[in-house]
């Protein structure tokens, strides 16, 4: 079953399509924009149907009220977990995981547009899209350590140090301080900050969703995929995408383009 992206109603975050561009707003400004247990299955059932949602070429991933995510509700999470069983919990971080395993997995690129308050599940969020923009007052807080937890959450002890460094990731998540916004950009983390983050974050949305789908696809899929091999295995990886990307019908439009002096209009197939 496909998701219409222009009759979508999401009972826990916000969501707008305008021009290929997937706008995910988390609202609950009132609490910083808490996630529950109801808004993680939320957001992970829509980043895994959008897999089967072309219509869809980019997303961006902010949140309402000046913050992105304080990361799981003190009360509506953190409480209840403290009474769950071994089972319970672990039926948890399984979908809490799966989160990030969806984000991953959907073939649009996610921009994650962050302001202020960016903890937790937000930090997580944040780290597992693939573009991240941030404002100057963004604080960014793998903050598990603090009450408790290891850092080892929603794959932060995989993808952290590929983003930032081994080191880096380890102080983070060791400590569970607050990464300040420029510090944050210094690291690479951020790769832009900027004075109007959701504007910048969509034109550059938009702009992706204007260029070759498939390809992007593709690209995103090899990001992920060659973290786990040896340079001669990327290599061939690489040979077989591009050539697939080769057959498709943007390839060859972008050719007769070019060759008439033209600007390349892509199509996704």
């Amino acid at each position: 079953m496909s998701l219409d992206p222009t009759s979508l109603e999401p009972q826990h975050f916000l969501w707008d399509f305008a021009d290929g561009v997937a706008t995910i707003t988390l609202n609950r400004p009132e609490r910083k924009n808490p996630l529950t247990f109801d808004s993680y299955a939320e957001l992970r059932d829509t980043f895994g149907e959008l897999a089967y949602t072309p219509e869809v070429k980019c997303v961006v991933l902010t949140g309402a009220g000046g913050n992105f995510c304080s990361g799981g509700d003190v009360h509506e999470i953190i409480g209840p977990l403290t009474k769950m069983d071994e089972s319970g919990l672990l039926r948890f971080t399984r979908m809490t995981g799966d989160l990030v395993r969806s984000m991953r997995a959907c073939p649009q690129p996610i921009i994650a547009a962050v302001e202020g308050v960016c903890a937790g599940a937000g930090a997580i969020m944040a780290m597992a899209s693939d573009i991240r923009f941030a404002s100057p007052d963004a604080k960014t807080a793998f903050l598990f350590t603090r009450v408790g937890l290891s850092g080892a959450d929603m794959g932060a002890c995989a993808i952290l140090p590929r983003i930032i460094g081994h080191g880096r990731a380890a102080e983070l998540l060791f400590t569970g301080r607050s990464m300040g916004a420029q510090e944050g950009e210094r690291w690479g983390f951020w790769n832009r900050l900027s004075n109007d983050v959701l504007t910048d974050a969509q034109e550059l949305a938009r702009q992706l969703a204007s260029g070759p789908t498939l390809a992007h696809a593709m690209t995103k899929r090899q990001l992920d995929a060659e973290w786990h091999v040896s340079i001669e295995e990327a290599l061939d990886m690489e040979a077989e995408a591009q050539a697939e990307c080769m057959q498709t019908n943007d390839f060859k439009r972008a050719y007769e383009a070019f060759a008439g002096k033209d600007r390349p209009e892509f199509k996704g197939d």
